[in-house]
Formats: structure tokens, C-alpha cells, sequence
């Protein structure tokens, strides 16, 4: 495989034995390559400006800068990284914190090592990184929030439905399957969905749709 086809991917965590496990298994993969694996949040931007990851596998609990603290800086320097939460806990405001910061997804570290795989390659072309009970408790947590001011943002009846599936936790491709459309024609739907929230990644259409109850 060419390396213009490879996945460059970064790990954030402050366990070595995590670190190096995850190397060793993104290492394994044919289109996957790991370019940097870091013990905390500390320089973060400039880690990730210096090793150019396509996906960024981060820890939430970590010392000195913690993988929240992290992603919000990431976010404000780039926002259209793609940056998928692993953390040991289902943690509800955790999970609320990460995608309100602009996160990805969010993965459990007990989660099989094909799913994590899976999640990075995924994430590459938008698809969600977060299971269907961590997208019902995000879901729960914004309807019980105050009510947003309205704004009209001109969505189409099938982009609220392709949006709809987004913040179900479903990938494109069982998105295409659900709708009898074509993986393209998801695709195109969702830069559309980016473009009129005015949007650079998953985890800030999901959070916008669900804060403003745009479905």
C-alpha cells in the first residue's frame, strides 16, 4: 500500500503498556500507521503539528493536561481533526464534555481491538465512533436541557434524516444501507450537513443538532 493510502494515526495516553499495545495493533494493519504516541495532553498542538495524524486516538484521564483539555486545544488550532475519546469508564458527562469540545467519538478501552480499528478507519471518512447507548445518553442529556433560540439553517428533509442516523451513532455505510443510497450520496449529504451548521467534524453537527433540537 502506497503511504499517500495510509491512516497516520496518534495516541494520547498516559499508560505505556496502552501505548504501546495500541502501536503494536495499529502497526498491524495494512493501511494503518502510527506517527506518534504521547503521555499526556502537555504540547499537544504542537505534537500533532509536528507528526500530521489523520486520526488521534486520546485518553481522557491523563496528568498535567487531560484529554478534554487537549481536544479543546486541538480544536481551536485545527478544527477539522478527527479525534476519537478512549476512557475506562462510561462516564456520562465525560462523554457530553468530549463531544462538546469537538471530539469524533468515544470509545470504551475495554472495547475489542476490531472495533477500535474499525472506528479509526471510520472516522476517516466521517462515520461515527460511538455506540448506539452512548449516542441514547447523549441524546437524553440534550432533551433535558433549556430550550435553544430556533435558527433556520435550511436543511433538507433528507439531510435532517442522514443527521438523524449521525447522531443515532451510525456509520456512513449503514446509513447507505438504512436509505437504499449510495456510501457517495451519504457522503454528500453529510459536507452539506457541515457546510449549513457551519461545522468541521461529527462530534460539533451531533452536538449542534442535539443542543439547538434541530431533529
Amino acid at each position: 500500500m502506497s503511504a499517500s493510502n495510509l491512516i497516520r494515526v496518534a495516541i494520547f495516553d498516559d499508560s505505556t503498556e496502552r501505548r504501546e499495545s495500541l502501536s503494536y495493533l495499529i502497526g498491524m494493519q495494512e493501511n494503518l500507521l502510527c506517527v506518534g504516541a504521547f503521555v499526556d495532553g502537555v504540547d499537544a498542538v504542537a505534537n500533532v503539528n509536528s507528526c500530521k495524524p489523520d486520526v488521534i486516538l486520546m485518553d481522557i484521564d491523563m496528568p498535567r493536561v487531560n484529554g478534554i483539555e487537549a481536544v479543546k486545544a486541538l480544536i481551536a488550532s485545527n478544527p477539522s481533526l478527527t479525534i476519537i475519546m478512549q476512557t475506562v469508564f462510561e462516564d456520562d458527562q465525560n462523554l457530553f464534555d468530549s463531544i462538546a469540545a469537538g471530539a469524533s467519538g468515544y470509545l470504551l478501552k475495554k472495547d475489542d481491538p476490531s472495533k477500535i480499528i474499525a472506528a479509526i478507519q471510520d472516522s476517516v471518512v466521517g462515520g461515527a465512533s460511538m455506540s448506539p447507548g452512548m449516542a441514547m445518553k447523549v441524546i437524553r442529556y440534550f432533551k433535558t436541557t433549556a430550550a435553544p433560540e430556533n435558527h433556520d439553517y435550511a436543511l433538507t428533509d433528507k439531510e435532517k434524516i442522514v443527521l438523524n442516523h449521525l447522531v443515532d451513532g451510525l456509520s456512513y455505510k449503514m446509513i447507505a444501507g438504512k436509505e437504499s443510497i449510495s456510501y457517495h450520496t451519504v457522503n454528500s449529504h453529510v459536507r452539506k450537513i457541515y457546510e449549513k451548521l457551519h461545522v468541521h467534524s461529527l462530534g460539533e453537527a451531533v452536538s449542534k443538532a442535539l443542543r439547538e433540537r434541530l431533529l
